[in-house]
């Protein structure tokens, strides 16, 4: 197995959620006791969530670059974010490090093109909702992005940083999830995408009448993927200098 490098604490509730889900894909595959060799890097949220509010991107990526060189010097042979909006960061860290980063959106958008959808609403943090970053992911794969209305994407956003980010599950938030998923599919989308790592724990992604993607498990069983040799992403233009 090759050992992955997590970049968690955003939050660390998203995070127990990778290394549970990932653990148990090896052991599922592996059989008997076996687990991930896994190496975490988690972040203060506070401090994260700060800056994201603010617009300091530049600072919040210095800090999350750091972070993915300590994995990479500790040993880590890949890496992955633990949560969907930190991707805005992805193109940064990546250029700073030797290792490959499995990109949440490819790995989504790769599920989403396996199963023919050509549309889907999108689900996340504000910044994920109406940034370029994620989207523009989705579209190169040829997935036409839908998102939620303003009221419904502001009180979205609210729930992820208020509520989720702590640990925090109520049934109104629920229904607010729930009313947001059937508006996008009554707007003509062929499926929705939980694009935040969190919000998988206010609904059954099986339990609707649209297709629902929960980005988590489709990045943490890439992950298990990638950490067995099945289907693993390289960084071929980097290839010789990490072999070396």
């Amino acid at each position: 197995m090759r050992k992955l490098g997590l970049i968690g604490g955003m939050s660390w509730v998203s995070t127990a959620m990778y290394y549970e889900a990932i653990n148990k894909g090896v052991a599922k595959r592996l059989g008997g006791l076996s687990s991930a060799p896994l190496l975490i890097e988690s972040l203060n949220f506070a401090q994260v969530g700060e800056l994201q509010s603010a617009g300091e991107w530049e600072q919040l990526s210095e800090i999350a670059i750091a972070s993915a060189k300590r994995l990479e010097a500790a040993g880590a042979e890949g890496l992955i974010l633990c949560s969907n909006t930190a991707h805005k960061m992805h193109d940064w860290i990546d250029g700073e490090i030797k290792i490959p980063m499995l990109h949440i959106g490819d790995v989504t958008a790769a599920k989403l093109q396996a199963d023919g959808v050509k549309r889907a609403g999108l689900i996340g943090t504000r910044f994920t909702m109406t940034e370029n970053f994620y989207r523009e992911r989705l579209e190169a794969h040829g997935i036409a992005v839908d998102v939620p209305n303003a009221q419904l994407m502001a009180e979205i956003d609210r729930i992820i940083f208020d509520e989720l980010a702590r640990g925090i599950v109520s049934r109104v938030s629920q229904r607010t999830l729930k009313t947001c998923i059937t508006n996008l599919a009554q707007a003509r989308n062929q499926a929705v995408i939980l694009g935040c790592t969190e919000l998988v724990m206010l609904t059954d992604p099986g339990a609707h009448s649209i297709p629902v993607y929960d980005t988590t498990a489709l990045h943490a069983r890439a992950a298990v993927d990638w950490i067995l040799d099945a289907g693993a992403v390289a960084k071929p233009q980097r290839t010789l200098e990490t072999a070396s």
